[in-house]
């Protein structure tokens, strides 16, 4: 068995993939626009993360723009038969590279288009429509037109599975009553829990939970308690997270990125890093 496999498995959309994936963000330039510095470091990354036994990978054509999507098809097109790719519609970037919603039915179907042409697919595994009323954070607010269209692409065959990212528990309830929800993506950490409820709702129902930032927003004393942590487990501060995620509930798919192979086989080591019973007491009380 290779560390990854000790990550476990979950169904994502009706296909077993492995619970410690690999989230592309970071292949694009700094502040995810315009292009890496190193495109040969893009590449290895990927092809290192498929090779380490990675089967899901969060990407969406908005990271650049279109510039992560087109290395993961320079990377790994053909793909292999195991492999979901998962991507995100709702926002694009301003020549700014200002994050600004793009909701209307047009915009998400070009999203959509744009998503299959740059990956080099005919049909999009899942699509994560990212709701964008805040930018910074999930607010109120009905999702129904967009979803709506969303679905409507789906009935038209080039989307598989519907997921949401950026909500509230509220508006994973709405767009349940419109179509299947196959995961939510939100912000999820040792420190920022407000989807502890959330999250036990789902895996009852055998939904996905994919947490993004599982480092961001910590204050300095959280950030020293896992320190703290790490150190003892010989570990760093990252693997502890991870490995805290895992632990946290059956359904979290994790995606951690980087754009340095070193840093992707330190993440994709968590996986076979045991969180002793008082080390992860510790890690609770961060919250």
């Amino acid at each position: 068995m290779s560390t990854i496999d000790q990550s476990g498995t979950f169904n994502l959309g009706g296909r077993s993939v492995k619970r410690l994936g690999y989230g592309a963000m970071q292949l694009a330039g700094p502040g995810v626009f315009g292009p890496p510095k190193d495109h040969g470091a893009a590449l290895a990354v990927l092809r290192e993360a498929v090779a380490s036994g990675v089967n899901h990978i969060d990407t969406s054509d908005f990271y650049g723009p279109h510039v992560t999507n087109q290395i993961i098809r320079e990377a790994l097109h053909p793909y292999r038969d195991d492999l979901v790719i998962v991507t995100k519609i709702g926002a694009r970037r301003g020549a700014d590279g200002s994050w600004n919603p793009a909701f209307s039915r047009a915009e998400l179907t070009a999203a959509v288009h744009d998503n299959l042409r740059n990956l080099g697919l005919d049909v999009l595994d899942v699509v994560n429509l990212r709701i964008m009323f805040d930018v910074h954070g999930p607010a109120e607010g009905s999702i129904e037109a967009p979803l709506t269209a969303l679905a409507d692409l789906q009935r038209q065959g080039v989307v598989r599975h519907i997921g949401l990212s950026n909500v509230t528990s509220k508006q994973v309830a709405e767009g349940r009553e419109i179509t299947e929800i196959v995961c939510v993506q939100n912000q999820y950490n040792l420190a920022h829990r407000a989807d502890d409820r959330l999250i036990e709702d789902l895996a009852r129902d055998g939904i996905a939970y994919v947490p993004f930032f599982p480092l961001g927003g910590f204050s300095p004393l959280q950030s020293s308690t896992l320190s703290d942590v790490a150190a003892r487990l010989d570990a760093t501060p990252m693997q502890v997270a991870l490995a805290w995620l895992l632990r946290r509930a059956e359904n979290i798919l994790l995606i951690p990125g980087t754009s340095s192979v070193g840093h992707l086989r330190e993440n994709l080591a968590a996986a076979g890093l045991v969180l002793p019973d008082d080390a992860v007491s510790e890690l609770n009380r961060m919250a």
